[in-house]
């Protein structure tokens, strides 16, 4: 695959933009609270709505026929049509700036920042980074780096990450949640998400292998910042992530955190204690 993989053509695409926009609104709000295990309350015009909304705005819209074979948009368009058939989100960093509220008009301005080839134990890896402006009429709310890894398709089942031969890390502040596939099918809604790793047993253990329903990365990030605010009673000015392992749905998955100098390590772990996706967050 990595023979077919034109680094070069693909390059290109760096420089490219593309630009949404969105209202923020209540009823998004109230869901996006549900979903993130937060006080729904009655959201008013004004309130401050969770840190990561973003993710809901301005989502691409495409017709049924111009839809992959795993449920995202078709290869081409704004991100460059890598031909690794596998894409998630790996990663990234957010800096928050200006809270959004309810009722904000807002803006996105996305551009290709950088387009990467690797080799992992499991082949070609291409990292595709994106950079996000998010602005209200206030000015920026939130600058952001997305980091998307394409990789190759496996040809027999994975397991699950395997439980560590050493404890896991202690956590001082930890809380612990079902992962089930109620709440992956609202997180997929609420994100216009149709990637079928999410919502499609069928698909994803017979033609990805995974063993289970995956649970989606920026959902344990949205999750990791929410718990970083709750923690310091203050969202971070700034917050890096990256997935380290897949989490499954079917089983209690932990939200952790322990005080450094600078601030938060946070991790989300599985019910063996691995950890599947690491952050940071400062003040």
């Amino acid at each position: 695959m990595t023979d077919a993989l034109d680094i070069d053509h693909l390059r290109q695409w760096i420089g490219r933009t593309d630009q949404a926009s969105d209202i923020v609104t209540a009823q998004l709000v109230k869901g996006l609270r549900a979903t993130l295990f937060l006080e729904i309350g009655a959201p008013q015009s004004g309130d401050a709505a969770p840190l990561t909304v973003q993710w809901c705005l301005g989502q691409p819209v495409y017709p049924m026929s111009g839809l992959g074979p795993d449920g995202h948009p078709a290869r081409g368009g704004f991100l460059p049509p890598v031909p690794l058939p596998r894409r998630m989100w790996a990663g990234g960093e957010l800096q928050f700036v200006d809270p959004l509220r309810v009722g904000d008009e807002v803006t996105r301005r996305s551009t290709i920042a950088d387009v990467t080839l690797k080799t992992g134990s499991t082949g070609a890896l291409c990292f595709v980074a994106v950079e996000h402006i998010t602005e209200t009429a206030r000015g920026i709310a939130i600058r952001e780096r997305q980091d998307i890894v394409y990789r190759d398709m496996p040809s027999t089942p994975q397991a699950a990450p395997a439980a560590p031969a050493s404890p896991p890390p202690a956590a001082q502040h930890s809380e612990r949640h079902l992962a089930d596939p109620v709440l992956l099918f609202r997180y997929s809604a609420l994100t216009f998400n149709g990637h079928r790793i999410h919502y499609d047993r069928d698909y994803v253990t017979k033609v990805e292998f995974y063993p289970g329903l995956v649970v989606h990365g920026p959902m344990q990030a949205a999750l990791l910042a929410e718990f970083a605010a709750k923690l310091k009673g203050a969202a971070p000015k700034k917050f890096s992530y990256r997935g380290v392992a897949p989490l499954f749905d079917g089983v209690e998955f932990s939200v952790n955190a322990n005080e450094t100098a600078a601030g938060l390590d946070l991790w989300t772990a599985n019910a063996d204690g691995v950890p599947t996706m690491k952050a940071s967050a400062s003040w």
